[in-house]
């Protein structure tokens, strides 16, 4: 029997496995990349009697592998946060998924595990930039304010780190970073301790400087455009970017437009904080999109949609 881990590259995918193996420890195979390298699923070649645990990644975006895995006879627990579609009914199915804007895959597995290891699970939701998610759930931790804004920078420097193009782009392979955290039942003690989070830190805080000359292309009360230029540091924020804008300006929505090496964008939307809703629907218009309400993108958006997207972006925040 073998044992597949399937996870998103970035805080939440990888707050969430840690949470499951530290209460089921086991010998597993990893499979993981860049956070939009979203269609981890084809990657598996199970067989019956293995199981395979999906934490997340859209189920939709999935499915095809997902009935494939399911018909070779493996069991498939499901944690996700994200459009899903229409969900199999099927014996080896296990799905937890709840698409609601609060939630993320690490709240989800907490509840699972009736917060066992709670501190991770509120790390990812300040990683997702679900800050009164995860102040509310850290409440039983009785934690003192240094200590929550610790989670709150690990959560952000672990998702930070989750954003490029291609596994170079990143400061850890998201496998490996995984494996730094593993041995930590505690977060404050792997910031404490390894020099990973030191790492992630210093390349946060450089890369963020290089934010402060951007100009916004198009700017009203309600929306933003940013274009960012084809540059590994502006692959590698512009997820955390987008949450630190979507925080500063509560009531506007805001989309990040990155040039790509072979041309295009990829696309990072952020509804309004104050509604935390729209951002999926508006990037499911658009070949490769997807995402939850409050959070989405488009992996590729040719040069000569960059208008129309724009133009509906402004229609769906406006």
């Amino acid at each position: 029997m073998t044992q597949f881990d399937v996870f998103n590259g970035d805080a939440d995918g990888i707050c969430a496995l840690h949470q499951l193996r530290l209460a089921k420890p086991m010998q597993n195979t990893l499979i993981t990349g860049v956070k939009r390298d979203i269609s981890l699923l084809e990657r598996v070649e199970a067989k019956s009697g293995d199981q395979v645990t999906v934490l997340d990644i859209s189920l939709d975006k999935n499915r095809a592998a997902l009935d494939k895995i399911l018909q070779q006879g493996a069991e498939v627990l499901y944690f996700d946060h994200h459009f899903a579609g229409d969900i199999p009914r099927h014996q080896g199915l296990q799905a937890h998924i709840d698409t609601s804007a609060t939630v993320c895959t690490s709240l989800l597995v907490d509840r699972y595990l009736n917060g066992q290891f709670r501190a991770w699970a509120v790390t990812a939701a300040f990683g997702d930039n679900l800050h009164d998610s995860a102040k509310q759930t850290a409440q039983e931790l009785q934690l003192n304010n240094d200590q929550l804004g610790s989670l709150n920078n690990l959560g952000t420097y672990l998702n930070y780190n989750g954003y490029g193009s291609a596994l170079e782009d990143l400061h850890f392979h998201p496998a490996d970073l995984y494996q730094k955290v593993q041995p930590y039942e505690d977060p404050l003690r792997f910031i404490a301790e390894d020099s990973a989070f030191q790492e992630l830190q210093d390349g946060y805080n450089h890369d963020m400087e290089n934010t402060k000359r951007l100009q916004a292309e198009v700017e009203t009360e309600k929306n933003a455009v940013f274009i960012l230029p084809n540059a590994p540091w502006a692959r590698r924020v512009s997820g955390v970017f987008g949450n630190e804008l979507a925080r500063r300006f509560p009531d506007r929505a805001h989309a990040l437009l990155t040039l790509k090496k072979d041309g295009g964008y990829v696309v990072s939307v952020r509804a309004p904080i104050a509604t935390k809703t729209g951002a999926d629907a508006l990037c499911r218009q658009f070949e490769t999109g997807g995402g939850r309400q409050a959070a989405a993108g488009v992996n590729h958006l040719p040069e000569n949609n960059a208008e129309k997207f724009i133009e509906k972006f402004q229609q769906a925040f406006s």
